[in-house]
C-alpha cells in the first residue's frame, strides 16, 4: 500500500547546513513513464552543497527537496512504464529529490540493481563510478603506462578512478589534503602519494616524474589547483577539469596554455545522453566490481535526519570515500 506521506530533506532558503530540514511530504503518484521508489540510500554529493547555497541550480523554485542519487526499491509504476514493476531494484543518478524516503523518477533514468549487489554499494558508485569510469575510458582513454595524477585520491571519484586507470595499466599519483587520508588512496592503489593542502604540488609531481610531469590530470577540487595541475603536465597532456561547484579557475588565456596541452571538461549529459548508454556503463561497471577488478568506495552513512551533519562533514574535507543518507525507516 503507498504511504500518504512521507518524510523528505527541504531547503525553503539557500544558505548553510541548516537550511536541510526534515519534513512530511504528501506522497505522489506515478503517472506516465513515473515510477514512484522507496529510497534505501541517498547518495550525498558535493553538487548538493552547491545546490543548498544557491551557487548551482539557481532557477530552482523554493522550497524543494535535494539530493540526485539514490538506490531503492520500486513501490509503484505510472501507466506507460513497460520495463519495471513493483518491488524491483533500481539505482538512479540525477533524480532531484533522492533526500527522501520516496521519490518519483522517470522510467528512463532508472538503473536495474543485480540481487547480489546491496543498495548501499549501488548508491554510492552511481554518480562517482559513471563519472570515474567516463573520465579514464572515454573521456581521456588511459594507455598502458600512463602517468596520472588524481586529486582527491580519497573521496569517492579519487578512489573509483585510481582503480580504473590500474585496471587500465596506468599508474597513480594520488593527491590528498591531510595525513589521514593517505591510507584509503594507497589502498584503492596509487602507487605515490602526495599530502598537499594549499595547491603547490607541481614540484613533486615533477620530481616523482624525473621531470617529465604526467599524461593526464584529473582534477574536480577546484580554482586552488588549477595552475599547479597544468604545470604538472607534460607535453600534450590532458587536464580533465570537473567539479564546478568547488570554483571555477579564473579566466585563460589559450594562447598562454604551456607545452601544447588540452584541457577539458566533462559533463554527465553529454556522456550518458540516454538510457542505452547508461545501462551500458553501469553493466560494466556492475561488472568489474563483481569480479573485484574494482570496490566499490567505503561508506558513511547518515539518518535522513541528520543531512546537516553529512553536508558539514562533507564541507571539512575530512570525510573519506562516500556518504549516504538512509531514511530512518523502512516499512
Amino acid at each position: 500500500m503507498q504511504l500518504l506521506s512521507h518524510q523528505s530533506i527541504v531547503i525553503a532558503a539557500h544558505g548553510g547546513p541548516d537550511r536541510l530540514e526534515l519534513s512530511s511530504l504528501p506522497t505522489p503518484s506515478p503517472r506516465g513513464s513515473e515510477v514512484l521508489v522507496r529510497v534505501a540510500a541517498a547518495g550525498v554529493n558535493f553538487m548538493d552543497v552547491g545546490v543548498r547555497t544557491g551557487q548551482l541550480w539557481k532557477d530552482t523554485t523554493l522550497p524543494f527537496v535535494p539530493g540526485v542519487e539514490g538506490s531503492g526499491d520500486v513501490v509503484a509504476v505510472g501507466p506507460d512504464v513497460t520495463s519495471l514493476k513493483a518491488g524491483d531494484r533500481v539505482a538512479w543518478v540525477y533524480v532531484q529529490g533522492s533526500y527522501s524516503e520516496m521519490v518519483i523518477a522517470p522510467e528512463a533514468v532508472l538503473v536495474p540493481v543485480p540481487g547480489w549487489m546491496s543498495h548501499q554499494v549501488a548508491a554510492s558508485i552511481m554518480m562517482q563510478g559513471v563519472t570515474a569510469s567516463h573520465f579514464a575510458n572515454q573521456f581521456y582513454p588511459v594507455q598502458r603506462e600512463d602517468v596520472t595524477l588524481v586529486h582527491a585520491a580519497a573521496g569517492g571519484v579519487g578512489q573509483l578512478l585510481t582503480q580504473i586507470i590500474k585496471s587500465r595499466g596506468g599508474t597513480v599519483i594520488g593527491r590528498v589534503s591531510h595525513e589521514g587520508k593517505v591510507g584509503p588512496a594507497r589502498a584503492a592503489g596509487a602507487d605515490h602519494i602526495i599530502v598537499d593542502v594549499d595547491g603547490t604540488f607541481a614540484a613533486q609531481v615533477m620530481d616523482l616524474t624525473g621531470g617529465q610531469g604526467v599524461h593526464a590530470v584529473f582534477d574536480g577540487s577546484g580554482a586552488t589547483t588549477f595552475a599547479d595541475s597544468l604545470a604538472s603536465l607534460r607535453r600534450h597532456g590532458t587536464l580533465v577539469y570537473y567539479g564546478p561547484v568547488l570554483g571555477s579557475p579564473p579566466p585563460i588565456d589559450i594562447a598562454r596554455l604551456p607545452r601544447s596541452i588540452k584541457l577539458g571538461f566533462p559533463t554527465f549529459n553529454d556522456h550518458i545522453p540516454d538510457r542505452v548508454s547508461l545501462l551500458a556503463v553501469t553493466a560494466r561497471l556492475f561488472a568489474q566490481i563483481q569480479t573485484n577488478e574494482i570496490k566499490a568506495p567505503p561508506v558513511t552513512t547518515y539518518p535522513l535526519r541528520q543531512a546537516q551533519q553529512a553536508h558539514l562533514d562533507l564541507q571539512s574535507r575530512r570525510s573519506v570515500g562516500k556518504l549516504l543518507l538512509v531514511p530512518d525507516t523502512k516499512s
